[in-house]
């Protein structure tokens, strides 16, 4: 059912203004309460970009009064109170990150930089935000109801390893002590909340929305479930995972517990899972189902002011990498594992019409400021838009994690035809000059349509161009649900080609990752003597770092990859996993001391020396014939994971001096 036929078509309003932030500006509106209050620990920037503000925005949309409190102290409950109760819910999120993973870097130091913050600025918001905001707003608001919503409560929402703390948490719906938690994309769950408790029903009513979960406190209620010896509750079609306590005592109760999430994902057939803790239980009701393309385009028409609020005198890093980029999807059924992309925003691709993309273009190319360069056309993965598969009803009962890997599925629809069409029409606006594919582009997908790479290389293309092969070795690129790297080096000829028939010299920016489960040390010199040989000198390297939920975590935390059941190396040991990074800087004499003590720990003490075949060279006190000065920065890796869980790598040499590399948006 479209989301405009769940409740009342939106009012006419006034022209766009940004939500309120204070009593001041409630007043100003003549408001004198708000509806729902909306707390949020990035800045307040009013940008679809922005997840929490999309739904800020929604709900607004639909008639209702909506604040927002950006990053509130967490020393009392009076900054989130600023505005006074609402008067249905409070909606609480940690941002567009996790908390954690926008603090620490896989080295578990702290991060340079907030890009969620004004002026990049650190500490703006508390460790664990979701639960921070939880406990402020339950001491600002007896009674009101509390929901979570956002990345940080989607992807904790079942008992989940924390790599910070490197222990197993509960749900994080206990540790917020919250009503409700929406996990998935919001959309559909927030205005059924908002719309049944504004029709007068209590809070504790709302226990069948599909994309909540919800506390079960009566052990009454939930042990006829979780008593079942099978596990499963075929009347009820409730899936039993295994407790808290089990997936914290057992590393194989908390892979068993992974793969039966994982298969109830699918919007069309997944499950109600229940999850005991302790003498409570969470109920997670099936994920929402995906929006129409009708509803994509009522989200991204709503009256952004695409900018950040005025009270903010300095940059948010965020937003200046967005503020000219066009999101045309959402979704991603590539199952990457290590990717949280999937168990968020889902595996059904929902697209926006070419028409509420244009719309966008041309309100963007009125902006003050507007250079006439769109930065990026695209979403999670840019060459997913208006890719389904062929048939509804096999989709609707498919339970495969992936539809391209091992294989690209035979019943997905790879037509890049509607992507080409709309790429050629937002470049013949009028005012725009330049459009450029910033996304991570799906290659072995791109393959299939070699008119699409033609139109990317001679259109879309800033002198580089952003790919993610992540690894060269199969056994390692399987863990990873990523195809081999032939695919990559097909693509690359391709791309090649239609450069060079474009009269354009452009490169490609390879992603790699190094420390994934699978990964050894033997690995990761293959990687690096590939890289080698190829000329391929990354400035920045991807740190496998664990996000909660998703599978490769899984086999991080349990040494099982949880699919298969078999055993997974991985590296722990943090100097382990600095060296395993050194070694993809082969040409960097700054990591060369790390890159020899892998080589030999490895038994590749072969690889150290000044010949062609080798990786590094000799280090200081090896080479008698060659006396000097120690290079500078002995040890020091360079560069780090921003925020989003990967830093943009680029290249030396020539190439590097032709176009700026463009990591995904």
């Amino acid at each position: 059912m479209s989301l405009v036929a769940l409740g009342k078509k939106p009012p006419r309003r006034a022209p766009a203004s940004f939500l309120p932030t204070t009593r001041e500006e409630m007043e100003a509106r003549g408001w004198d309460e708000l509806d729902v209050l909306i707390v949020t620990g990035d800045a307040y920037v009013d940008h679809p970009a922005f997840g929490p503000i999309l739904i800020a925005r929604f709900l607004e949309g639909r008639g209702l009064r909506v604040g927002v409190v950006a990053q509130p102290s967490w020393t009392g409950p009076e900054d989130v109170a600023r505005m006074g109760k609402p008067r249905l819910f409070v909606g609480i999120s940690a941002g567009n990150l996790d908390s954690m993973l926008n603090k620490l870097t896989a080295q578990k130091k702290v991060r340079g930089e907030d890009q969620y913050s004004p002026g990049g600025r650190t500490n703006m918001r508390p460790n664990r935000a979701t639960i921070v905001y939880a406990n402020l707003c339950r001491q600002a608001f007896p009674g009101t109801p509390i929901v979570l919503g956002g990345i940080e409560a989607s992807l904790r929402r079942i008992a989940h390893y924390d790599y910070w703390s490197d222990q197993v948490r509960r749900s994080i719906l206990l540790d917020a002590k919250a009503d409700l938690l929406v996990f998935g994309m919001g959309e559909r769950p927030a205005w059924e909340i908002a719309r049944r408790l504004d029709a007068g029903e209590p809070v504790s009513a709302l226990r069948d929305v599909r994309g909540t979960a919800y506390v079960m406190h009566s052990p009454s209620a939930w042990k006829p479930l979780a008593d079942d010896p099978s596990r499963f509750v075929k009347d009820g079609k409730v899936v039993v995972l295994p407790s808290y306590e089990e997936a914290s005592a057992d590393k194989a109760a908390f892979a068993r517990m992974s793969r039966a999430f994982q298969y109830e994902t699918n919007p069309f057939n997944g499950r109600p899972l229940l999850q005991v803790h302790g003498q409570q239980a969470v109920y997670f009701n099936p994920p929402a189902l995906p929006l129409e393309e009708r509803d994509m385009d009522g989200l991204y028409d709503l009256p952004f002011e695409r900018r950040p609020h005025p009270s903010y005198d300095e940059p948010i890093p965020a937003y200046e990498t967005v503020k000219s980029s066009i999101v045309t999807m959402r979704g991603c059924f590539g199952g990457c594992t290590f990717c949280s992309i999937t168990e968020h925003e889902g595996r059904v691709i929902q697209s926006r019409s070419e028409e509420s993309v244009l719309r966008e273009v041309r309100a963007l190319s009125r902006m003050s400021g507007f250079s006439g360069t769109i930065t990026d056309v695209g979403g999670p993965t840019a060459n997913m838009y208006k890719l389904a598969c062929k048939d509804e009803a096999t989709e609707h009962a498919c339970r495969r994690l992936s539809c391209v890997h091992p294989e690209v599925c035979e019943n997905l629809k790879t037509d890049h035809g509607p992507l080409v069409r709309l790429l050629r029409k937002v470049r013949e606006e009028r005012g725009i000059k330049r459009v450029f594919v910033a996304s991570g582009v799906r290659y072995d997908l791109a393959t299939k349509s070699p008119e699409f790479i033609r139109e990317l290389a001679a259109h879309h293309t800033g002198g580089q161009l952003s790919v993610a092969p992540e690894h060269v070795d199969d056994a390692v690129l399987g863990k990873m649900k990523k195809p081999g790297i032939r695919e990559y080096e097909r693509f690359a000829s391709e791309f090649a080609c239609a450069s060079e028939a474009a009269g354009k010299e452009q490169y490609l920016v390879p992603y790699f990752i190094t420390g994934h489960p699978g990964s050894k040390l033997s690995d990761t010199i293959d990687l690096a003597l590939y890289l080698k040989a190829q000329n391929l000198r990354p400035r920045q390297i991807q740190d496998f770092i664990p996000t909660p939920m998703a599978v490769a975590t899984t086999m991080y935390h349990t040494g099982i990859d949880p699919l298969t059941g078999e055993p997974v190396y991985t590296a722990k040991d943090l100097r382990e996993k600095r060296m395993m990074k050194a070694l993809l800087f082969w040409w960097d004499p700054a990591h060369h001391d790390l890159a020899r003590e892998a080589l030999r720990k490895a038994g590749r003490s072969d690889l150290i020396g000044r010949s062609p075949r080798c990786l590094v060279p000799p280090g200081y006190g090896h080479t008698p014939a060659r006396p000097g000065p120690r290079p500078p920065g002995k040890g020091a890796p360079s560069g780090r994971g921003q925020p989003s869980g990967r830093s943009g790598p680029g290249l030396s040499g020539p190439s590097a001096r032709r176009g700026r590399g463009r990591g995904p948006s």
